[in-house]
């Protein structure tokens, strides 16, 4: 069958994945509501085993297609973080990345979405060698004017 995902998002009562689409073969979009009812358990335990089940699931395969595997999973975690009574914005803002938090204090859990938000950040914006702009040895001369003095640069008695 020939489907085009357009949109994807959850409804949390009942806990559902919405999925808006286009059928290729009259060209109309079709709204599928998901129900997660099945996957409660895998959906509390694991969010990738759930996310992975319901892509492969044979009633939603065609549908799922051609939706992202860890867009499923963000999905999964924004209902999982809903069942355990987060709310929508606690569990948004657990995705953005804030270069001035310490991530020393995080749960696995939130530490673990902090890391895959700065993997795909990372693959979003490497650089290949088959990519026009690539530049194999890369030298760039930093400003000192906006240097502070650190405690390592005083002279130590040892004299190092």
């Amino acid at each position: 069958m020939n489907f085009e995902a357009k949109r994807c998002g959850v409804r949390f009562s009942p806990p559902s994945i919405v999925l808006i689409y286009e059928n290729k073969t009259t060209n109309k979009l079709r709204t599928r509501i998901i129900p997660l009812r099945d996957y409660l358990k895998d959906l509390t335990e694991d969010h990738c085993k759930a996310a992975e089940t319901l892509k492969n699931h044979p009633h939603h395969r065609d549908y799922l297609q051609r939706v992202c595997q860890s867009q499923l999973e963000r999905l999964c975690i924004i209902l999982r973080d809903h069942m355990q009574g987060l709310s929508l914005q606690q569990s948004l803002a657990s995705f953005r990345l804030d270069p001035e938090e310490d991530l020393n204090k995080l749960d696995d859990d939130e530490l673990a979405r902090k890391k895959g938000k700065m993997d795909q950040l990372f693959e979003k914006n490497r650089k290949r060698k088959d990519d026009p702009d690539f530049v194999y040895d890369v030298e760039v001369e930093f400003s000192a004017n906006h240097q502070g003095k650190c405690s390592w640069d005083e002279e130590s008695d040892d004299g190092f």
